[in-house]
């Protein structure tokens, strides 16, 4: 599938925690990568990335991804309603452990999110996170190399 825009890599970047991998696996490509933050991310620790910094408020990366998303990019992140968003555009989407946003997933995703929203407003739920682990971050190193290989061939 040859794309005429350029493969973009676009991480929503705050909370990230494959970042360097995903600037690694893209570098290969010769993908760019674009991290969009509200700011804190050092440019010497990323040389090879393009850095954007949004406003403070509330979900102003998230606005400011979903706003560029276009079919030949890929983006990263852990927040539902963001990965929703791009996957309207188009857009291939992957959670930072690896598993991939889908229009077939995005749904029960919004579902479950929404569900879980109201157990942590009732009380019901303590709202933890699971461990990110060493096999997320492989995982997500497969699964980026994979949506690369498939936009860039």
């Amino acid at each position: 599938m040859s794309n005429l825009l350029p493969v973009r890599l676009l991480i929503d970047a705050d909370a990230c925690p494959v970042k360097d991998e995903a600037l690694e696996i893209a570098d290969r490509f010769k993908a760019e990568t674009v991290m969009v933050s509200n700011g804190g991310l050092r440019p010497s620790r990323y040389p090879g990335a393009r850095l954007v910094t949004v406003s403070a408020g509330a979900d102003a990366a998230d606005h400011w991804i979903a706003e560029e998303a276009t079919a030949s990019d890929i983006v990263v992140t852990a927040d539902i309603p963001l990965a929703a968003r791009a996957l309207e555009k188009g857009a291939l989407v992957l959670h930072p452990d690896g598993r991939p946003f889908t229009p077939q997933s995005i749904g029960y995703a919004l579902s479950m999110r929404s569900f879980n929203q109201h157990l942590r407003e009732t009380g019901e739920s303590k709202g933890l996170n699971k461990a990110f682990t060493p096999q997320d971050r492989s995982r997500f190193r497969g699964e980026l190399d994979r949506a690369l290989r498939r936009l860039t061939a």
